[in-house]
């Protein structure tokens, strides 16, 4: 079986940093400057809607959505279509398994913690329901969800 070719293989990335004070308008901003300094990709930060004013974005509360501190998706849009118009490609920096357990921003751990194992969501969740102390079975210490702390 022959071995699957990248698309394209970058030569030389960039990496921004999304957070409230750097948009996707501040980012399409850059491209042009970008590309004539031979930038072939840009790698960005965590896009996905983080806790509210997270600095680097690697808490995210929903997987569904662009952050809307960076922008709206048509600023984003826009961007992307800037990097396409330079020839440029956008690599994302995600970790799945990293989430903002803030319960106001995050409806899925809000969830787990008003509804425990029943909850539709706890499967999403690596958590041990069964622990060794007989007192916390079926419950999630609740000593680190009222920040805006993160799980993985």
């Amino acid at each position: 079986m022959a071995a699957l070719q990248p698309a394209r293989i970058p030569v030389s990335t960039y990496r921004l940093q999304f957070h409230r004070g750097f948009t996707f308008q501040d980012a399409c901003a850059l491209v042009s400057y970008l590309s004539e300094l031979g930038i072939t990709e840009c790698y960005c930060s965590p896009l996905l809607a983080a806790c509210p004013g997270s600095a680097h974005g690697y808490d995210v509360c929903d997987h569904s959505r662009l952050n809307p501190e960076y922008g709206s998706q048509e600023d984003f849009d826009a961007f992307a279509s800037s990097l396409a118009s330079h020839d440029m490609g956008l690599i994302l920096d995600f970790v799945p398994n990293h989430m903002g357990i803030d319960p106001s921003g995050n409806r899925w751990w809000r969830d787990v913690l008003d509804s425990g194992p029943s909850s539709r969501y706890a499967k999403y969740f690596d958590i041990d329901w069964d622990p060794v102390k007989a007192e916390l079975k079926g419950k999630v210490n609740r000593g680190h969800s009222g920040g805006t702390g993160s799980a993985s």
